[in-house]
């Protein structure tokens, strides 16, 4: 039936030693020391991401607080745009009121001076209109 062999148990049992012995040599320690390695370099990229995190927020606050100094000084400038427009355009209307209102004192001036010919005229044709009324209700 089955035949025990003590020489050939201990020759698999010796072999089996080796092997793992071998194995353990050349296959179980290179990859405990490459897979410790590999936790190693994590936890080194995992403080470097930490590190790496601080120095983001500190260049967004300063980025930040630049975007926030130029949209100040930006509304400063248009601010400062504005009021000198204003006063341009201020400017601008009172020159065109002084015009105006000179163009009109030149025009009362002129009406005035019409109105002084009319009545001269219609003072000088008096005697004719007089003379015309007369003929009217003469014939009336």
């Amino acid at each position: 039936m089955l035949d025990i062999h003590l020489s050939l148990m201990l020759l698999v049992a010796v072999v089996f030693l080796v092997l793992l012995i071998l194995l353990n040599s050349w296959l179980y320690q290179p990859l405990l020391r490459f897979m410790d390695e590999r936790d190693k370099s994590i936890r080194k990229d995992l403080e470097n991401v930490s590190s790496n995190t601080h120095e983001i927020d500190e260049l967004r606050a300063k980025a930040d607080a630049v975007i926030a100094q130029a949209k100040n000084e930006a509304a400063a400038m248009r601010a400062k745009t504005i009021e000198e427009s204003k006063l341009l355009a201020q400017s601008k209307l009172e020159a065109k009121k002084e015009e105006l209102e000179s163009a009109y004192q030149a025009f009362l001036g002129e009406l005035k001076k019409e109105e002084e010919q009319l009545k001269s005229e219609l003072l000088s044709q008096m005697p004719l209109f007089k003379e015309s009324l007369k003929a009217k209700f003469s014939q009336i």
